[in-house]
């Protein structure tokens, strides 16, 4: 069952969020429904990712930093 909601949100935002609808073929109520089911469901593949998180995946792909450096980072942190 759809229901109707009623948001105040800044015009800038609005128009923004107007604009992205338009060039993915999307309702704005779509995109806000979307986001908002985003809230109750944990990311199960990377299309369900937030597209900043998605462009930081792989940026430290081979660098040679393992477990231990972790280990050892959050002893000098914690002390």
């Amino acid at each position: 069952m759809s229901t109707k909601l009623t948001l105040r949100i800044d015009e800038k935002l609005v128009e923004s969020a107007k604009r992205r609808a338009r060039a993915s073929g999307t309702p704005v109520s779509q995109l806000v429904a979307d986001y908002f089911s985003s809230f109750d469901s944990e990311a199960s593949s990377d299309d369900d990712l937030h597209p900043r998180v998605r462009a930081l995946m792989g940026i430290a792909a081979g660098a040679e930093v393992d477990e231990e450096d972790y280990h050892r980072y959050l002893e000098e942190k914690y002390r």
